[in-house]
């Protein structure tokens, strides 16, 4: 299995629709790990690890959404792959 880590960054309308909540059910699904969490800038920042194919999925899904979401734009940064996570969580800023 090829390995792929995404770091991405989602602007638009995408707080207040819980685009992290349907963000970690969707990395789950897709047998993901890393981290989602709400940036003080109005974006959504996370992280994918795992399988590059499903990596590839969740960031077309990350330009789409959830349902309420209006995403605009999909900065996204292939990285090295770290196997640092255990499971997808979801981050709360302080």
């Amino acid at each position: 299995m090829k390995t792929a880590r995404a770091h991405v960054i989602i602007e638009g309308l995408v707080q207040g629709v819980f685009f992290r909540a349907h963000t970690r059910d969707t990395a789950e699904n897709y047998g993901l790990r890393g981290w989602v969490k709400n940036n003080h800038n109005g974006t959504v920042e996370a992280v994918f690890e795992g399988a590059e194919d499903s990596a590839r999925k969740m960031v077309e899904w990350c330009k789409k959404g959830p349902p309420a979401a209006r995403v605009e734009d999909v900065e996204v940064a292939w990285e090295d792959y770290k196997n640092e996570f255990k499971a997808f969580t979801i981050l709360y800023r302080d």
